[in-house]
């Protein structure tokens, strides 16, 4: 069996981002392992994300990952806890809504209503692989 490669990606536009939320969706993370920089104007995430480009097996895969957002002006949290730090939030989509081109707003949109608001210069992300993918016998489920 082939090792897997580590997904990279970087986003510079609202379809990038796309591929990005793509790959993150159902990523599940502590939030204290999201970290908003104001001084680097940067907002990072280390999550686990589910593979869902991995070839059809019985039991699913994660992975842990780096998500990062420069260029980010400010952020606003809205319904998402802070305590604790090792609270678990699931990622459920990434977008971007346009205002001052390049910039707008990239939309982190988490399980139970809640989000995170980054208002930025331009869209500027990029998402990279940083472990050995390991088994999960927990599939996300969508209801339809």
């Amino acid at each position: 069996m082939a090792k897997p490669e580590p997904l990279r990606l970087l986003a510079e536009d609202e379809d990038d981002l796309a591929v990005i939320s793509a790959a993150v969706q159902d990523a599940v993370a502590m939030v204290g392992d999201i970290e908003w920089d104001a001084r680097r104007r940067r907002l990072t995430m280390a999550l686990n994300r589910f593979r869902w480009e991995a070839p059809g097996s019985f039991l699913g895969e994660r992975v842990r990952a780096g998500l990062q957002f420069a260029s980010v002006l400010a952020v606003k949290a809205r319904n998402l806890r802070r305590e604790p730090r090792d609270a678990v939030v699931e990622l459920l989509a990434v977008s971007f809504e346009p205002g001052e081109p390049p910039g707008g707003v990239i939309r982190l949109a988490f399980a139970g209503g809640g989000d995170l608001a980054l208002t930025v210069e331009c869209v500027d992300a990029a998402l990279a692989d940083i472990s050995h993918p390991w088994p999960t016998a927990r599939t996300p489920t969508h209801e339809r």
